[in-house]
């Protein structure tokens, strides 16, 4: 059975680890990659019945940083066949190593930890930036947290109690003033700073912004090749400058 191609979140962990080596291959040998092969194998982005007999073993994750390593700008000889996702992770890494890293480090700790949620293949309706700086299962993770009824209820109030009404906070739309009773105290909660960011924290009411449909997906989907993550500010500036204001 041929093995699943690589995904982002497997390529972050390995790409930091080829940074942290100074853009050098790892051999089969290496602690590193050992441990690596260890948790690639744990993260739950490939069901089992999809994979062979030798996924994700030491000498797979041992060619994927020589791919990784020879695919770099000055890598003085021939690359190796790499993928798209290769060149786009290691372009990630290259404008943004400090976030990358944290990124990665982040994914590190919740599979060990065991807090991460198993993704479905190829993506889902959710599933609108696999190639976001944390990868999917991270990503996964914020939007369960999002929808924490209970944080919404009590980020509605805040806001209600404080004279405020539930429009967007990028775009001003409003979901009682278009559906009138029916989209009566309805409204999109966001988390602000991502997973890899803030970690495992408890959330402030400060954390989080109200969006509409349409503003939340923005903030979320990548424009490609390991985008900063989009904050409700920079989205609303986006609109601003673009000059055709948001609606759900």
């Amino acid at each position: 059975m041929r093995n699943p191609d690589w995904q982002w979140d497997e390529l972050l962990l390995a790409c930091d680890l080829v940074v942290d080596n100074g853009w050098k291959e790892l051999r089969e040998n290496d602690l590193r990659v050992m441990d690596l092969s260890d948790l690639l194998q744990v993260l739950p982005l490939h069901p089992a019945a999809i994979r062979g007999e030798r996924f994700r073993t030491t000498g797979s994750v041992s060619r994927k940083t020589t791919d990784l390593a020879s695919a770099h700008p000055s890598y003085p000889g021939v690359p190796t066949r790499g993928g798209r996702l290769d060149k786009e992770v290691i372009a990630a890494f290259l404008a943004r190593p400090a976030e990358m890293h944290a990124a990665a480090e982040r994914l590190r700790v919740a599979a060990v930890e065991g807090t991460l949620l198993p993704v479905a293949p190829g993506g889902d309706a959710d599933d609108e930036s696999p190639d976001a700086p944390e990868g999917r299962l991270l990503a996964r993770l914020h939007r369960v947290r999002e929808r924490d009824p209970r944080l919404r209820r009590r980020k509605i109030q805040k806001v209600l109690d404080s004279g405020g009404d539930l429009s967007c906070e990028v775009c001003s739309f409003n979901f009682a003033r278009t559906y009138g009773t029916l989209g009566d105290g309805y409204v999109e909660v966001h988390h602000v700073v991502p997973l890899h960011a803030s970690g495992e924290t408890v959330t402030s009411l400060d954390d989080l912004a109200l969006l509409c449909s349409n503003c939340h997906r923005m903030c979320h989907r990548s424009a490609g090749a390991g985008e900063p993550w989009r904050t409700p500010a920079t989205l609303r500036d986006l609109v601003q400058r673009e000059g055709r204001p948001g609606t759900a």
